[in-house]
């Protein structure tokens, strides 16, 4: 029992030390993080992992209409990024799923929303309002931080695996595996604040009225809840419910503009 205690406390010390060693200066947000990656490593982390997303939800649109919709918003979104932001090979994707309510993004700049969600918006500015928010995640290093708290949280759970186990193998560290596992599901509520911020910067920048977001998140609320039980994995499983947002929201765009949204913005 003692060696075991040992062992789990080493194992646990290297993944401390390994997690707060490696941290980084965010230039676009001015936020140190500790992320374990590169930026070289993020871009290729997200290029090999696109082709099994795109799988996933039933492959790449076929709707050449819709299809060049989300990539000219894209663009737009993509010219608006903050000067000081590191480059990433940024591209936009119309996944052909039209029954799975939901955007992501990838490490590196590999962007996606579904065709049901895309059905469900109502303005160019929602659609802008969707990218800019996950391309909000990827300035952010969301997901490199996530990987990084996830090894953290890996090493500390296989430390607890190895202090619990019984001489015959059984182990109490299963749950804790478990509870790793379900607690990186979602990006934490800072992570999300940060992207609405700079979703809503780039929104601005880009000429759309940052009020777009307010509107989408109305939609998804509408989309997760009410009349569409059934209809399978949406925008909730993978971030906070939009209905809790809006507040916050309304609070960055008062902060943001102290005089009042200007005219002449796109809806």
């Amino acid at each position: 029992m003692g060696g075991r205690l040992v062992i789990a406390g080493v194992i646990a010390l290297i993944s401390i030390i390994g997690y707060f060693a490696n941290s980084s200066l965010n230039p676009v947000t001015g936020r140190k993080q500790h992320i374990a990656l590169t930026q070289d490593q993020e871009i290729a982390l997200g290029l090999n992992t696109a082709p099994e997303m795109i799988q996933q939800f039933g492959g790449l649109s076929t709707d050449d209409r819709a299809t060049s919709l989300v990539q000219t918003v894209g663009a737009k979104v993509l010219a608006a990024i903050p000067r000081e932001a590191p480059t990433y090979p940024f591209r936009y994707h119309l996944l052909a799923d039209r029954k799975t309510v939901n955007a992501f993004a990838l490490p590196g700049g590999q962007v996606f929303i579904t065709e049901a969600l895309l059905s469900q918006l109502e303005t160019e500015g929602q659609l802008a309002a969707v990218l800019g928010h996950e391309t909000g995640h990827v300035l952010g290093r969301h997901s490199a931080q996530q990987i990084a708290k996830s090894e953290l949280m890996q090493g500390l759970a296989g430390a607890a695996t190895i202090a619990t186990s019984d001489d015959r193998g059984n182990s109490g560290g299963t749950l804790a595996q478990m509870a790793a596992q379900f607690a990186l599901l979602k990006y934490g509520r800072d992570d999300e604040l940060e992207a609405d911020k700079l979703g809503l910067d780039i929104l601005h920048a880009a000429g759309y009225d940052p009020r777009a977001m307010i509107g989408l998140m109305k939609v998804l609320d509408k989309a997760s809840g009410g009349g569409n039980a059934g209809r399978g994995p949406d925008f909730t499983s993978t971030h906070p419910s939009p209905g809790n947002r809006i507040e916050r929201l309304n609070a960055l765009i008062a902060e943001k503009f102290p005089k009042g949204v200007p005219d002449g913005l796109k809806p």
